[in-house]
């Protein structure tokens, strides 16, 4: 922006050596102060409308001050807000007649000038108003995707973690409330918490690695993570919540193998939610986890529980855990419900499976 000021100060220098009445010195003067105008707009983004008015002021009886005011316009357009850019634009147009007064004799007319005048300026404001908007919807995009990669590694630290901390609580509480249990049982309760432990840590770097991801891609892509679980992996989830003992009767009614990726993964992580609500508010109630759909129709997954006596304690995060697979349901296209039916508590989820 500088030099498109510089270029058009020493432009300007050959219509004034040619046309103005003024002498040589003048001239030479009026080019000089454009010239130290011109490298001042090096500090124009730090006093914009300070500046401005002090190119207008010096403006008024020179020839030389079209460049760096109109750089000036178009950094008040891009920094500046609306009201302040209508304020020094109102000012321009107010001190124009002073300016058609100063110019020299030439072949265009006055009527002329003004409007070629006004042509240049409204170009320059609309170039740096596009600037300006472009830059905030990046800034904005930016904000957005930051938020997005937020609530996505909050989802997946939950999902992990209640899940391995609650098997944690499961089997401590065994060891607290049996002190008459043989050396065998304690072996294998602190075997079982030492294992989820190791897993709950292997699985909190895996979910780290999400911060690394670029946009777009999926989790299974990050360098040094293990692959995400899906569907497949239900098998192993029921063995780990009926080692904690929590009966789960698994019940798979899918004509195809299940989709992977993201609908695989988010109906993983709605069944591992759903079991571990059940170890939290219902202990010890028998579970019943229904996977069906085929291509075309979508997925269904549902968890359902017998109701049981609240817990005597609250418990850390209540409903924490639903808010966050509700909005990873959406965000995979799905619909997500839960609640109580007349004996049961009820968690189902709807995930697209296309044809």
């Amino acid at each position: 922006m500088i030099g498109l000021a510089a270029v058009a100060t020493v432009a300007s220098s050959g219509v004034l050596a040619g046309e103005t009445h003024d002498s040589t010195r003048a001239v030479v003067l009026d080019q000089v102060v454009a010239g130290l105008v011109c490298g001042a707009l090096w500090w124009r983004r730090r006093r914009p409308v300070a500046l401005s008015v002090l190119v207008m002021l010096l403006g008024l009886p020179s020839h030389a001050m079209a460049g760096p005011m109109l750089a000036m316009l178009f950094t008040v357009a891009v920094h500046c807000r609306t009201r302040t850019l209508v304020l020094l634009l109102l000012a321009k147009l107010v001190t124009m007649p002073i300016n058609v007064e100063q110019r020299p004799e030439s072949s265009i007319s006055d009527g002329q000038s003004v409007a070629f005048m006004l042509v240049v300026m409204v170009a320059v404001i609309s170039w740096g108003l596009s600037v300006r908007y472009r830059r905030h919807l990046r800034a904005t995009l930016y904000e957005q995707a930051q938020r997005r990669t937020r609530e996505a590694v909050a989802r997946e630290m939950h999902d992990v973690l209640a899940h391995r901390l609650s098997l944690l609580s499961v089997h401590a509480g065994a060891l607290e409330y049996r002190p008459d249990a043989s050396p065998e049982q304690v072996r294998e309760a602190a075997g079982v918490i030492r294992s989820s432990a190791h897993q709950a840590l292997e699985e909190l770097r895996d979910v780290i690695g999400v911060l690394r991801a670029g946009p777009g891609d999926e989790p299974t892509a990050v360098e040094g993570a293990r692959p995400q679980p899906t569907l497949g992996d239900l098998p192993r989830l029921v063995d780990e919540a009926r080692a904690a003992g929590t009966e789960v009767r698994l019940d798979r009614r899918t004509t195809e193998e299940p989709p992977q990726g993201t609908v695989g993964r988010t109906a993983y992580r709605v069944v591992q939610e759903g079991l571990t609500n059940i170890r939290k508010h219902a202990p010890g109630v028998e579970a019943r986890v229904t996977v069906a759909g085929a291509p075309g129709e979508g997925l269904t997954v549902r968890i359902a529980n017998r109701l049981a006596a609240p817990p005597s304690e609250r418990i850390p995060g209540a409903r924490a855990g639903l808010r966050g697979l509700d909005e990873r349901v959406t965000l995979a296209g799905g619909r997500l419900e839960h609640g109580r039916t007349r004996d049961d508590f009820l968690l189902s989820a709807w995930l697209p499976w296309p044809s």
